[in-house]
């Protein structure tokens, strides 16, 4: 079973409650979060509720949508890094850019992509194979998922780029991304020193942004070869328009930011889990050494796409969501007030002792053909309702692709007895970055 942090026992104390959000999101759930479908309590002030329960999520996130939006300090975590993409915005401009960008996420635009992913995990793959001792497997698998987001977005490698990008991904999560108390405290228009610093950092975060796709080049002809031409073609089927540069560079940062990091962890936390699944590793090498290379990727990798699936539910990469109720509504069998902060984690959800059995335990076999069926609304790895991860489809054929080859390469081991638990501050990430051995298979 996958170790993970012991909970606490009872609710934390408010300044114990902040600093440990801005170290380890998930340690802020007392164990009876576990076990029931909704919890309450007051913070600052203001009333909180966790709901666990999928029928209160189902109404949040679908029949009531309208009524929970985003929490000024989830505002002021992300806005400096996406700008005002689609994960951020509200509303009209929110219903404007979706209908843009759907037509580039169709099952034949994530197919056009799919050599772009190939292409990539095979370099990292001839990478890998040069490497000696232990492995830094996660910086790999960083530099693969942001290669891979390169090539679909630009059809160009990241050689130039990747590094300063990464650099200031990890900069604003160590300096910047974790929450302050006056973050808390502070309304969203009044900035905190932390929102100047956070300003300061995006004109940095934005004039990269604009770099690369200065690079990419312009006044190309010709059928659409990568994610920026589908966008740049793309036009809102109600009012004709297309996105302006600047709305353009934010959905480009939201879709390298939150595709290359959400892939990168879903793919550690596999290979992390194999690593102790021996059994389940070497069936996945199997299938993929029988791979026929054609059809329906889903169908031809049914197991890899179950340890995926698996993998998303017990290392959720977005572990949270909070809403801001703005009018009142019952959730659960409980009064919502107006100005309450609803919480959905699937942390939580896809652990939960009411909603699934042995919820701790690595179980790909839940996901394969003919298992029993999971509730709908207990299983959130990309959200739900019209706000639904619109990259889900790419994402989780990047992540199936990618670990196949992987798996049929090498076989993973953790190089030490260390266990790997999970530390998420935005998204969740590992404690440390663990060593791994790779043997190459067949040599």
């Amino acid at each position: 079973m996958p170790p993970v942090p012991a909970p606490p026992e009872r609710d934390l104390p408010l300044m114990r409650f902040i600093a440990t959000v801005g170290t380890n999101g998930i340690g802020i759930w007392p164990r009876q979060a576990y076990e029931t479908p909704v919890q309450r309590r007051t913070l600052l002030g203001r009333p909180r509720i966790t709901v666990s329960d999928p029928e209160a999520v189902r109404r949040v996130l679908v029949e009531n949508a309208e009524n929970y939006v985003r929490t000024a300090i989830s505002i002021r975590m992300l806005r400096p890094v996406l700008g005002d993409g689609l994960l951020i915005s509200e509303g009209a401009a929110w219903r404007h850019q979706r209908r843009t960008l759907a037509p580039a996420f169709t099952p034949r635009a994530v197919e056009m992509l799919a050599p772009h992913i190939l292409a990539a995990t095979d370099v990292a793959i001839r990478t890998l194979e040069g490497e000696q001792g232990d492995v830094d497997l996660f910086g790999h698998l960083q530099r693969l998922a942001l290669e891979i987001a390169g090539r679909t977005m630009f059809s160009v490698g990241m050689t130039r780029h990747g590094a300063g990008l990464r650099a200031l991904v990890e900069e604003y999560q160590r300096r910047l991304g974790r929450p302050q108390l006056l973050d808390f405290l502070l309304p969203l228009g009044w900035p905190s020193p932390h929102d100047i610093a956070r300003a300061r950092f995006r004109r940095r975060w934005t004039a990269t942004l604009d770099g690369i796709i200065a690079d990419r080049g312009s006044g190309r002809t010709g059928a659409a070869q990568d994610l920026l031409d589908l966008l740049g073609e793309a036009r809102d089927p109600e009012t004709g328009r297309a996105f302006a540069p600047e709305e353009l560079r934010d959905q480009v940062a939201t879709l390298i930011l939150a595709g290359h990091e959400t892939t990168a962890l879903t793919l550690l936390w596999a290979c992390t889990l194999l690593a102790q699944a021996p059994a389940i590793q070497e069936a996945l090498s199997e299938e993929a050494l029988n791979d026929p290379g054609m059809g329906d990727l889903m169908k031809r990798l049914p197991l890899t796409r179950a340890v995926v699936d698996e993998t998303l539910r017990l290392y959720p990469p977005a572990f949270v969501m909070a809403r801001l109720s703005r009018g009142a509504d019952t959730l659960a069998g409980h009064d919502i007030a107006a100005g309450t902060i609803v919480i959905i984690a699937p942390w939580l959800l896809h652990r939960h002792r009411l909603l699934w059995r042995a919820p701790d335990a690595f179980d790909p076999s839940r996901f394969l053909p003919g298992a029993e069926a999971i509730p709908r609304f207990a299983y959130l790895p990309f959200g739900a309702g019209p706000r639904v991860c619109i990259g889900a489809q790419f994402a989780l054929t990047e992540a199936v692709l990618a670990l196949s080859r992987l798996v049929a390469r090498f076989r993973l081991a953790l190089a030490g007895d260390r266990p790997v638990l999970p530390a998420p501050v935005v998204t969740l990430q590992p404690d440390h970055a663990p060593a791994f051995r790779l043997t190459l298979r067949g040599g």
